[in-house]
């Protein structure tokens, strides 16, 4: 059913009770055209076109022109920064105030990217205060040993190559940093391909735990494949470059955070999920508080910035993870309890054979 301000609709009243206005109008004066002659169809003529002069009035400033005011107050409010109430559309079916409808749905659509954009620039804002903030101490380290050394160091043997030393290991800092930045940006923007190939998984993992295993036992972790997941192969689609990457920042991670116990150990694990292989890095070293968790792939979070720091590392090996692992359209998810340890775990696409 058409609204009673559709244009049709509207005109069509218009012109009914403009007809029967007219047609009474002129049946009242020709019963006086008789006694008036002339003068009843002049002043006929004249009452007529006041009255439909002001029915047409009406109809204007009821139907049209209330309602491009209320579209236009809607837009002058919103100009001058002021919210719109959503009990200022409800009822309101017709065209015009759908426009208005529509307006004040822009506008939302409108607040709402700015608030994105003010997001972002705020995301931004916080990323280069953390690269300053990351570069900045390798930096002011090379330049406090060079200083050193101009001001007579390089003379003493004690101290000249200890310190060139020094500022090498700051340098290789900054380069990692830059690298891992590159890595990320790369990954993000699609520059990096990642190509899944059948790839054993379990064979994988186990290169990685003997390419750190003597990192780990250097702090006396035990670092081990659960039971029953070390004797078949286990088959996922993989990008074996990128994975690789992921399961050693994961690792190493663990083995940075776990050694306090009098028995530290990180466990892999498999566990068939359907279409799916869950991989699991458990650790029982000193967990990551619940308020922290949902910060740990942000870039250069670090939930003890003093200790990660002596710890090594860019900041950015969780990010990178979580990267690799969405570029593969999978996820990443961490569970952790203080003083109980961590879980990180993420799924991977099985193989069809």
């Amino acid at each position: 059913m058409k609204s009673k301000s559709d244009p049709k609709v509207l005109s069509f009243n218009t012109a009914i009770i403009l007809l029967i206005v007219n047609i009474i109008a002129f049946m009242v004066f020709g019963l006086l055209y008789k006694k008036m002659g002339y003068w009843a169809i002049a002043i006929a003529f004249l009452v007529v076109a006041i009255v439909d002069y002001y029915i047409i009035y009406h109809v204007l400033e009821s139907f049209i022109y209330k309602k491009i005011k209320l579209i236009y107050k809607t837009i002058h409010r919103l100009k001058r920064g002021k919210n719109f109430k959503e009990s200022d559309i409800v009822g309101q079916k017709d065209l015009l105030e759908n426009v208005n409808t529509e307006v004040l749905e822009w506008a939302k659509m409108q607040k709402d990217e700015i608030q994105s954009m003010k997001t972002l620039e705020q995301y931004r804002r916080d990323f280069v205060g953390n690269v300053s903030h990351e570069l900045k101490t390798p930096i002011f380290n090379i330049q406090g040993y060079i200083l050193t050394l101009l001001d007579g160091g390089i003379e003493d043997k004690d101290i000249n190559y200890k310190y060139l030393k020094k500022s090498s290991k700051s340098v290789d800092r900054m380069i990692n940093i830059v690298k891992d930045l590159e890595q990320i940006s790369a990954l993000e923007s699609g520059m990096i391909d990642i190509n899944p190939v059948k790839t054993n998984i379990l064979g994988l993992t186990l290169e990685v735990i003997e390419f750190l295993e003597v990192k780990a036992a250097k702090k006396n972790i035990h670092l081990f494949l659960a039971k029953g997941n070390n004797q078949l192969p286990i088959w996922v689609m993989a990008d074996n470059e990128r994975i690789r990457q992921a399961l050693i920042n994961l690792i190493d991670n663990a083995i940075k955070y776990t050694g306090k116990d009098k028995h530290p150990y990180i466990k892999i694990s498999f566990y068939d999920m359907d279409e799916n292989i869950l991989i699991e890095i458990s650790d029982n070293g000193m967990g990551i508080a619940m308020e922290n968790i949902p910060f740990l792939f942000n870039r250069f979070y670090r939930v003890d910035k003093a200790r990660s720091r002596d710890q090594g590392g860019t900041g950015l090996g969780l990010a990178i993870v979580k990267h690799i692992i969405e570029a593969h359209k999978q996820t990443i998810n961490v569970r952790s309890s203080l003083g109980v340890g961590t879980t990180f775990s993420f799924t991977l696409k099985k193989a069809k054979n």
